[in-house]
This record gives C-alpha cells, sequence and structure tokens, in this order.
C-alpha cells in the first residue's frame, strides 16, 4: 500500500483525559458517559469520535463511487453513524455495534443500493472493521 496521508493524535487521561492531533486542529476534552460509568461530564467520547469518523469517510466513499458511476448527488446526502459499545457475548472484554444510515434523496433505489455497496467496499472504516463488526447498512 501506498501511504498518501499520515496523522498522529495523543490521547491522555483515558476517557476522561484529553485528546489532540498533532497539528493541534482537534484539540478534545473526554469524558465516560453515565451508561460507562462515568460521571457524564461535558467532552466528547471514543465512540463520538469514531461514529464521527466512520460517517464522514462513509460518505467520501459514496461521493467517489457516484462519481466513477458518473451520478451527480444532492447536496443533502448524508450518513449518519450510530455506534454501540457493550460487554461482548464472549464475557473476554468491550466489542462495538455499528449501523449507518444513508441518505440519498431522488437516487432510484436500486441506483443507491449500488453506490452504497459499492462504498462499503472502497471506504478504509468499511475494510477495517470487515470480519470484526457486523456493520448494518440501510439507506433512507
Amino acid at each position: 500500500m501506498s501511504i498518501l496521508y499520515t496523522t498522529k493524535a495523543t490521547a491522555t487521561g483515558g476517557r476522561d483525559g484529553r485528546a489532540t492531533s498533532e497539528d493541534g486542529r482537534l484539540a478534545v476534552t473526554l469524558s465516560t458517559p453515565r451508561e460507562l460509568g462515568g460521571n457524564g461530564a461535558e467532552g466528547t467520547n471514543p465512540e463520538q469520535l469514531f461514529a464521527a469518523g466512520y460517517s464522514a469517510c462513509f460518505l467520501g466513499a459514496i461521493k467517489y463511487v457516484a462519481s466513477q458511476k458518473k451520478v451527480k448527488l444532492p447536496e443533502d446526502t448524508g450518513v449518519t453513524a450510530t455506534v454501540g459499545i457493550g460487554p461482548r457475548d464472549d464475557g473476554k472484554g468491550f466489542g462495538l455495534d455499528v449501523a449507518l444510515a444513508v441518505t440519498l434523496p431522488g437516487v432510484e433505489a436500486e441506483q443507491a443500493r449500488e453506490i452504497v455497496d459499492g462504498a462499503h467496499v472502497v471506504c478504509p472504516y468499511s475494510e477495517a472493521t470487515r470480519n470484526n463488526l457486523n456493520v448494518r447498512i440501510s439507506i433512507n
């Protein structure tokens, strides 16, 4: 693989700390949600960051596949990623649950499915999670 871009981010303090990118463009306070035993203080968490990253990356993959198929997407095309965390069924730690809801208004259903299926192949987040997570994808 030829690497086109590399970045770094550093977290300190775990789920109740901070995370920053090497260029300073990302600087967030982390806090553990109440549902995971935290105090629910202001801040984000790894699941929110993963949901934001996956939804943005998947939308980029949709745009790429649509451009290859010469399909113009509407401006309000969107992807919402829902990420859940909980104990794994094997009792050996925690796992993630991911659902992607794709909005492709005005795109015919069969064509939308072809674009989304293609995006799931080219998206690096999809590739990284393949055979590790059951990613459910719906088209609205």
